[in-house]
């Protein structure tokens, strides 16, 4: 996921040097919006991950 959140983002880089401000305003806010589930899944899976089973 965090991959995809990279791609939009060169994806918007890319769109913003060429003058496509729409296109890149979209393709920033996907590349946010996929960091910040990247992020909330992390912090997830560390947390019930570390629960040692007994």
């Amino acid at each position: 996921m965090l991959r995809w959140s990279i791609t939009f983002l060169i994806i918007a880089i890319i769109a913003a040097i060429f003058g496509f401000g729409g296109l890149a305003g979209a393709a920033a806010g996907i590349a946010e919006i996929l960091f910040y589930l990247f992020l909330v899944l992390f912090v997830i899976s560390l947390i019930f991950g570390r629960r040692t089973r007994v």
